[in-house]
C-alpha cells in the first residue's frame, strides 16, 4: 500500500525521518511542529511530499501539527541555548554523584519541556539519582541517551585526517557500515592511525567512496598477476585505480625493470 509522506529532520539530528502531511501543503526548508513519540518538537522539511510503501515505515507514522511560527521557531533556537547553558552544572552533578559517564551535549526541545542529556559510556550506568536531581532543579521532564563514538564525534565535530571537517559533522557517513574490507579495497595500510577518525572508529568516508572502488577492482588486474604489455609480459606490481594506470615489471637475468601503463594498453584474462 502505498502512502503520501514528507521528509524531515531534527534540529540536532542526523537522519531524515517520515511524517504525514495531514493536508498541509509544505515546502522543502519549512519548519513545522510534528508529533512524536515524546511528545511535539519542531522539525525542518527536508523532501517534499512523496509516496512511499507502507513496509518502508519502522513504527507508526506520526503527524504534521502545524506550520511553525517565526515566532515559535525563534523561541525554540532560544529554549535550546538555555538547555545547552546547563551542561558545565549538569557535568559538576555527574561528577559529584561519582558517575562514570561523559557528558557530550544537552539538548530542549521546542517549548523546553523536555531535556535531553547526550552521554557516553563503556559501562552500564544507574542514573536514576541523577534523573531525580535534574527533574528537581529544571522542573521539566528529562532522557538521558547514551550515544556511540561516532555520534559523539558528530555532535563535537572537528577536523578529520584529510584537514576538513568530519564527515559525520557535515550529514553525511554516520550511519553506513563499515568494515576493514573497505580500506583493503582502496589500497590504504592498516594502520589504525591511518584509517581511524576522531572517534577512534573506521573512517566513514571508506564506505561511501567504496562503492567506486569496488567497480574498478573488477576492470583492473590483480596484483601478482601477468599481463601482456606493447612490451611484452610482466607482472603487476601495483594498480592506480583512480588513474586507471598500471605498474607492470619485466624480469630477465640482467635487469629488472618496472614500467606504467594505462589500463587500455593491457591485455589479460579478467576473473
Amino acid at each position: 500500500m502505498q502512502i503520501e509522506v514528507v521528509s524531515a529532520k531534527f534540529v540536532h539530528g542526523n537522519n531524515n525521518y517520515y511524517f504525514s502531511p495531514n493536508g498541509f501543503e509544505l515546502k522543502k526548508g519549512d519548519k513545522v511542529i510534528v508529533e512524536t513519540e515524546k511528545g511535539k518538537d519542531i522539525v525542518t522539511i527536508v523532501k517534499e511530499k512523496q509516496e512511499i510503501d507502507a513496509s518502508l515505515l519502522e513504527g507508526s507514522l506520526k503527524n504534521v501539527v502545524k506550520i511553525a511560527t517565526q515566532e515559535e521557531v525563534d523561541k525554540a533556537i532560544e529554549n535550546d541555548k538555555i538547555a545547552s547553558s546547563y551542561i558545565n552544572d549538569i557535568k559538576k552533578l555527574v561528577l559529584d554523584l561519582g558517575l562514570e559517564m561523559k557528558v557530550v551535549s544537552i539538548e530542549g526541545n521546542y517549548n523546553l519541556s523536555r531535556i535531553t542529556v547526550n552521554f557516553t559510556s563503556e559501562n552500564r550506568v544507574d542514573f536514576r539519582d541523577l534523573v531525580k536531581k535534574l527533574a528537581e532543579k529544571y522542573k521539566v521532564k528529562i532522557e538521558l541517551r547514551q550515544i556511540g563514538p561516532r555520534d559523539a564525534s558528530r555532535i563535537l565535530g572537528g577536523l578529520g585526517p584529510c584537514g576538513k571537517e568530519v564527515c559525520c559533522r557535515q550529514g553525511v557517513g554516520v550511519c553506513d557500515h563499515v568494515s576493514i574490507k573497505m580500506a583493503k579495497n582502496q589500497g590504504l595500510a592498516l594502520n589504525p592511525n591511518s584509517i581511524s577518525g576522531l572517534c577512534n572508529k573506521l573512517l566513514c568516508c571508506l564506505s561511501y567512496e567504496n562503492a567506486n572502488y569496488v567497480e574498478l577492482l573488477k576492470i583492473m588486474p590483480k596484483v601478482n598477476s601477468f599481463v601482456r604489455t606493447p612490451d611484452g609480459e610482466g607482472k603487476v606490481v601495483y594498480c592506480d585505480l583512480l588513474q586507471k594506470k598500471v605498474d607492470v615489471r619485466f624480469a630477465d637475468d640482467n635487469s629488472s625493470e618496472i614500467k606504467t601503463f594505462d589500463l587500455s594498453d593491457l591485455k589479460f584474462r579478467k576473473e
